[in-house]
């Protein structure tokens, strides 16, 4: 059996011991003052002891309505912090978004750009994972995923295509420069690797240079377990490493990184935006604003 008294018992008892006015307390509540005297009689019934000594004008707090004024300010005062922490937390998920993707897919693409999202979005605050595998999943707390590949994954929310990706070699303009004035190719050029076991979806050199029937003894170079290490390799003028559009494309815009000529190759891979079905309204917004890049 509960042996709590009604919330609203509490509550009224709360505000005419806060208050010390019935009358107050009723106004406080928007209730007659016959509705607060007529709870505060309930909640004596219903504990079994006098809360309030009527003798006196106006009616004071017994000892036993000390106590319970003590408690119910307390306890009500916890709830309501209890209630105001959830609130904000929700008001504040409503607001966040989570995004997962490569490491350096949020390096060299998605970071770049999130000032444009902020200017636009400045209420909307943008969290970036960059798990170590290279197909980031939608797991509990994740509620967009950048993922690179065909575009036909199992298991996986709604897939839009974000943009084409393109493979193609790059080097420091210096280096690439020297090379092709010693008329080297790319079956002598120095290489520079990105290997790791969960970064396997990604193209290597063995898979380019066979897709474009180039005879080589060996892809022997630097090797880096991320594209971030790798990218800074090859700025560095260790080698030439594989460039991806996502990753190296705005390099190569500002000069730092220059393409080898004619090696463009194209894998028929996009990279792509996956969302969780209970995405948020912030993830709404944030996909909305990824799709109008296109680039």
């Amino acid at each position: 059996m509960n042996r709590l008294p009604p919330l609203r018992l509490l509550t009224t008892f709360s505000e005419v011991a806060r208050l010390g006015s019935m009358r107050e307390a009723a106004n406080r509540l928007n209730v007659s003052q016959p509705a607060v005297t007529q709870a505060l009689r309930d909640l004596e019934d219903h504990i079994g002891v006098e809360l309030l000594d009527r003798s006196k004008r106006p009616a004071r707090l017994t000892e036993d309505g000390q106590q319970l004024a003590i408690a119910t300010r307390d306890g009500l005062g916890q709830i309501s912090a209890a209630i105001e922490v959830m609130r904000a937390r929700g008001l504040s998920r409503e607001k966040q978004v989570t995004v997962a993707c490569t490491l350096g897919m949020a390096t060299y693409w998605l970071m770049p750009r999130l000032p444009d999202f902020y200017a636009r979005c400045s209420d909307i605050t943008v969290n970036v994972q960059a798990p170590p595998s290279d197909l980031p999943a939608l797991i509990p707390g994740i509620d967009i995923v950048l993922r690179y590949g065909n575009g036909s994954w199992d298991g996986t929310g709604s897939v839009t295509k974000l943009f084409e990706e393109r493979v193609f070699p790059v080097g420091k303009p210096e280096l690439v420069q020297r090379l092709l004035s010693k008329n080297e190719t790319l079956e002598t050029a120095p290489l520079i690797n990105v290997a790791s076991p969960e970064n396997f979806h990604w193209a290597g050199w063995q898979k380019y240079l066979e897709r474009r029937t180039i005879r080589r003894a060996n892809t022997k170079g630097p090797t880096f377990n991320n594209y971030v290490q790798a990218t800074q390799a090859a700025l560095d003028g260790q080698g030439l490493m594989l460039g991806w559009r996502s990753i190296t494309g705005k390099l190569v815009r500002d000069g730092s990184l220059m393409e080898w000529p004619h090696g463009e190759l194209d894998l028929d891979t996009a990279y792509y935006v996956i969302e969780s079905e209970t995405r948020s309204a912030a993830a709404v917004v944030f996909t909305e604003w990824l799709c109008s890049l296109r680039n």
